[in-house]
């Protein structure tokens, strides 16, 4: 047998540079580069690596572990899981700075390769600096906390385990019925040993998207239950761009008439202004959807995971006679709400389901009832995110729909917006218009705070000739802004948005609904000195990053800053002061957040009378 004698690092970097991917017919590499923050954990070991092919294989230096995996992160779910991004780090603090971000693509269903360094396999220098030591089991280390955020974990203690282990890592990532992070832990001196590796570890391998058939007993179960359906809506998941299937889901809708609507990971699949787009669905959704959605006797819930968001906590299906379709490659997720499954992948399926249901066609008083349903919420969409006669006015705080509309109105086709925690994503999800299937990047499974600037950042490495636009609230920012920096490092331009209501106001006005008394969200409620907390000025503080930026006072300067921030030719920040009360009310559904049964404020008490209330239409 051939053999190569090659450090446990080298085989690792050197097998990744060896797989490749197929996009639009064209071979590319599957990993697009690493990114890297060393310290003594990998720094002589896969850091030496990662310098031996530097100019083959690029590695990428962020400012912070958790910033650099949500770039990752966001850079695959751009590509649509089609091209994935190592991130390593030392063992200790920088290890679990990134397991946040496992957190969210294992939330996500996103492919991360994550190569955080170990301590020693041997030992011998027990307890090393960073070391968190177990007195009853030395066997642990701070890397365990990627086991229950990894799709596959493995810690590398014998140079030789790295044959069997990292092919299983790729193909787990890269399988649609298991997609998510995998983790190989690497002890610092396993990094560095030798050994005579297999040439053929080191072979060019090629990967396809997987493409699971459906079940023929559940594709006839499915075809039927269409066919008896008078009252279809489709129900358009993530599932739907990662499958590929934009072409199928619209050909389902166009030839049989059914009504559509989004979840946050499936916009974009159809044009905003498609006539059988009702738009957002669930406690973040449209009038129209969420009308369609509870009088519906059939939903075509495809390639979604059904979270309480879309499903209103699980009381927005509300016909009594309904049937819950689930089309999803895995049987996870399938077979959630009693769900009548169809497990197999969207883009295929829905080839062999439109095969069987091309002659189906929606009866005209529903499709023309929801249209007339959705015309109305068009009209309010154009109200509220219509400049408003306060634009000019210097006193005035738009809301987050006055600033939406501006924005959106200055986007183009090739604009993508990206965006992730807060009240943001509620207002985005109803009023944000694109046309493009890569228009809108929000990332809402986990509700990452912090992932807008370094997500923006993955989006721009993906799709480098579109115009990035993030709009991030002053929490977010403060949380994690230094991905700004690395940004303007790599000339990978954003456009970015900060609005400032002085705190987190999406979650005081979360407490006020609960009943409670604003306390701890907004900076003017919370425990500050006397003189109260400073104002933060993101503008100066965006300038000393390397950005250009402005602090903007009214609508009407923030269009004028925009059309500069086009012009730019680097990371352009723009802060305004917004209103951290509004909301826009039109549309959504009911959302569980427990409430106190027990209180002495009055308002709690009221509050958990409603609750109850609402409870009674959740079944168990």
């Amino acid at each position: 047998m051939d053999t190569i004698r090659l450090t446990m690092a080298q085989a690792l970097v050197r097998h990744l540079q060896r797989q490749f991917t197929v996009i639009d017919g064209e071979e590319v590499p599957l990993f697009g580069g690493a990114w890297a923050i060393f310290g003594h954990g990998n720094v002589a070991g896969i850091g030496e690596a990662l310098a031996q092919v530097k100019d083959e294989f690029t590695t990428f230096r962020a400012h912070n572990e958790q910033g650099m995996a949500l770039a990752a992160s966001a850079y695959a779910k751009q590509h649509r899981r089609q091209r994935i991004m190592a991130c390593t780090s030392s063992i200790g603090p920088g290890a679990l700075n990134m397991v946040t971000a496992a957190g969210m693509a294992m939330a996500n269903r996103l492919p991360v390769l994550f190569l955080p360094g170990d301590v020693f396999a041997t030992r011998t220098p027990d307890p090393v600096l960073q070391q968190v030591e177990h007195f009853n089991d030395p066997t642990m280390s701070v890397n365990d906390c990627f086991r229950p955020v990894s799709r596959y974990f493995d810690r590398i203690n014998r140079p030789e385990q790295l044959i069997t282990s990292l092919p299983v890592a790729i193909n787990t990532m890269l399988d649609p019925t298991t997609c998510g992070p995998a983790t190989l832990a690497l002890p610092q001196d396993v990094q560095t040993m030798a050994f005579d590796y297999p040439v053929s570890f080191f072979a060019k391998k090629v990967h396809k998207l997987r493409r699971n058939r459906a079940d023929v007993d559940q594709l006839a179960e499915a075809v039927a239950a269409i066919k008896q359906a008078k009252k279809p809506l489709v129900l358009i998941g993530g599932g739907v761009h990662y499958s590929l299937a934009l072409e199928e889901v619209t050909a389902l809708i166009e030839r049989c008439h059914i009504p559509a609507c989004e979840t946050q990971a499936g916009k974009g699949a159809l044009p905003w202004d498609h006539e059988l787009n009702l738009g957002a669905v669930g406690v973040t959704g449209s009038s129209a959807a969420n009308a369609a959605a509870q009088e519906a006797d059939l939903i075509i819930a495809i390639g979604t995971r059904l979270q309480d968001f879309t499903s209103a906590s699980r009381t927005l299906f509300a016909n009594p006679d309904h049937t819950l379709l689930s089309i999803n490659v895995t049987s996870f997720d399938a077979e959630k709400h009693n769900a009548v499954p169809l497990i197999g992948d969207a883009k295929v399926t829905l080839q062999e389901l439109l095969a069987e249901v091309e002659d189906y066609q929606t009866p005209a008083t529903w499709s023309d009832k929801v249209k007339a349903l959705n015309l109305d919420w068009l009209a309010a969409v154009e109200q509220v995110t219509a400049l408003p006669k306060q634009a000019s006015d210097h006193d005035y705080l738009p809301t987050d729909a006055n600033v939406i509309g501006v924005i959106n109105r200055t986007a183009s086709a090739n604009s993508t917006l990206v965006q992730a925690a807060g009240g943001l994503p509620g207002e985005l999800h109803k009023l944000w218009r694109t046309s493009s299937d890569l228009g809108y990047h929000v990332e809402y499974g986990f509700s990452c705070m912090g992932y807008e600037l370094a997500g923006g950042l993955g989006v721009k490495m993906a799709t480098p000739d579109r115009e990035v636009i993030v709009m991030v609230g002053d929490g977010s920012y403060l949380m994690l802004n230094s991905e700004i920096a690395t940004s303007v490092m790599l000339g990978l331009k954003l456009i970015i948005v900060v609005l400032d209501n002085r705190g987190y106001a999406c979650i005081n006005r979360l407490q006020k609904a609960c009943g409670g008394e604003s306390f701890n969200n907004l900076l003017q409620h919370c425990h500050t000195v006397e003189a109260g907390a400073p104002k933060t000025d993101f503008a100066a503080h965006a300038k000393a990053l390397g950005a250009n930026s402005e602090q903007v006072s009214c609508l009407a300067d923030l269009e004028e800053a925009l059309v500069r921030a086009k012009a730019s030719d680097k990371t352009y920040v723009i802060a305004i002061d917004t209103d951290p009360i509004s909301s826009t009310q039109e549309g959504g559904a009911w959302w569980d957040v427990a409430v106190p049964e027990v209180s002495n404020r009055e308002q709690v008490i009221d509050a958990e009378r409603q609750y109850k209330i609402a409870k009674q239409q959740q079944p168990y």
